[in-house]
């Protein structure tokens, strides 16, 4: 029931906003719709976006893999030498050993924390600049509202902006990502 009325509810909304217009011989409403995942994909400052954030991750998980290996090899060690160390050496190399693992996993969460605040910054520059570029277009075309595609059951592919916003984006000057 409650789906019903909200329903009618914006159905009455966008014919109360379509019969505004043309009763006061404005324009008519003009929509388009974006697909922003496929400008993310598909435009070079996405890829770009993209690419640096890759760049982040693997030299991360290079450094990771590096301390993962002698944290590796101190184990072996340990288990190899464990019976002719003497009982103070071995929990020695056994606290050396819980201070290399406590350390791996700080910083472990310390580069999940900076690739995360990474791909904010690159994504929120990116979402600026695809936010100015489709205010431009809809400026330029007239366009009333101008929509992500999430959310958004059907709309003709008439008004689906996403290539054309993918090409004017592309035909920008580029800029190198972090900048």
């Amino acid at each position: 029931m409650k789906i019903v009325a909200r329903g009618l509810t914006h159905l009455a909304v966008l014919g109360c906003l379509l019969a505004a217009g043309t009763a006061f011989g404005a324009d008519p409403v003009k929509i388009g719709v974006v697909d922003l995942q496929k400008v993310l994909e598909a435009s070079n400052a996405g890829k770009a976006a993209q690419n640096e954030l890759k760049v982040q991750r693997d030299k991360m998980q290079a450094d990771l893999k590096q301390r993962g290996t002698e944290i590796q090899e101190i184990e072996s060690r340990m288990k190899r030498e464990s019976m002719v160390m003497s009982k103070e050496a071995r929990e020695q190399k056994e606290r050396e050993h819980r201070i290399k693992v406590s350390d791996f996993q700080a910083m472990q969460r310390k580069y999940q924390s900076d690739l995360q605040e990474v791909e904010r910054k690159l994504m929120g520059e990116l979402q600026k600049e695809i936010s100015g570029l489709v205010a431009e277009m809809a400026k330029k075309d007239g366009f009333t509202l101008i929509i992500s595609n999430i959310g958004v059951i059907y709309s003709q592919p008439a008004i689906d902006l996403t290539d054309r916003l993918i090409q004017e984006l592309n035909a920008r000057p580029a800029k190198k990502p972090g900048q």
